[in-house]
């Protein structure tokens, strides 16, 4: 199943979103777990951001909401946001080269 969030942080907490997403990936290279692609992108060098997420089963159970550090930003999001996450479910049409 692949997921798509998209969300917005206040400009004076961009930084900290950062510092969240980067324990959350050192975090994952550390736990490697098995079907698991997880991306996440700035966009235009902004509050907003986009996160892809790939697991086998039910996305509400993808490995990386175990992380303690996940759970942290999770949780901080609340307060950071300007705009809260959406959450669209992607159904694939067609890819070239997307490994």
């Amino acid at each position: 199943m692949r997921v798509m969030i998209r969300y917005t942080v206040r400009p004076e907490h961009v930084e900290r979103s950062v510092a969240f997403l980067r324990a959350v990936y050192a975090d994952l290279e550390r736990a490697r777990p098995r079907g698991l692609r997880y991306d996440t992108f700035r966009l235009d060098g902004g509050g907003g951001f986009l996160a892809l997420i790939e697991s086998d089963g039910d996305p509400v159970a993808a490995p990386h909401h175990r992380l303690a550090s996940f759970q942290r930003y999770r949780a901080a999001l609340s307060e950071i946001c300007t705009e809260p996450p959406t959450v669209a479910y992607l159904d694939e049409v067609g890819s070239y080269r997307s490994e």
